[in-house]
């Protein structure tokens, strides 16, 4: 993989504590010994910067990647701009947890696509109060969640927008 759930975790056992363990998890599917190596470079990453673990912008200016920063800040001008985000996979998530932490209604404009096969992430979802759309077991990332919880959105809207109430539709109500 490109290494980008192990900053997410980071995040996560920052942000949410518990056991490192309980956020660190295979990604795109590493051996035990890549678990375990994952689990020590988050232990390290939050012994090393144990002083800044109370504000939300420092975890993730210590912690994060750039891409987790680039979406955290794209989920915040989103908000800005009243425009609906959908929340794609751990990461995507991880990267909301930094704005939840801040305020809680920082993430009013968003829904969890789908949960990922990433153990961590349901957790992190219960903890944003998402329920995702799907949970199809994706691990692929990439966005693959959110493009298909997109069809399953763009069809409640033809539905909502679309269906004739039960009076244009001549049903009677008796």
């Amino acid at each position: 993989g490109i290494g980008n759930t192990t900053p997410a975790a980071a995040i996560a056992a920052a942000l949410l504590g518990g056991a490192v363990q309980d956020w660190v998890g295979r990604g795109t599917g590493v051996d035990d010994a890549g678990l375990a190596k994952k689990c020590s470079v988050v232990e390290a990453g939050l012994t090393r910067h144990a002083e800044v673990l109370h504000d939300p912008l420092s975890v993730l200016q210590a912690l994060g990647g750039r891409e987790i920063a680039a979406m955290a800040g794209s989920i915040a001008a989103a908000r800005a701009h009243g425009i609906p985000v959908l929340l794609d996979g751990f990461i995507c998530s991880a990267a909301a947890l930094v704005l939840h932490a801040m305020n809680p209604a920082a993430l009013d404009h968003t829904q969890a696509g789908h949960k990922s096969a990433e153990g961590a992430h349901a957790r992190l979802l219960e903890h944003l109060g998402k329920t995702p759309l799907l949970s199809l077991g994706l691990r692929l990332g990439e966005g693959s969640g959110g493009a298909l919880a997109i069809g399953v959105l763009k069809g409640a809207v033809a539905c909502l927008s679309g269906m004739a109430t039960f009076a244009e539709a001549g049903v009677s109500d008796a």
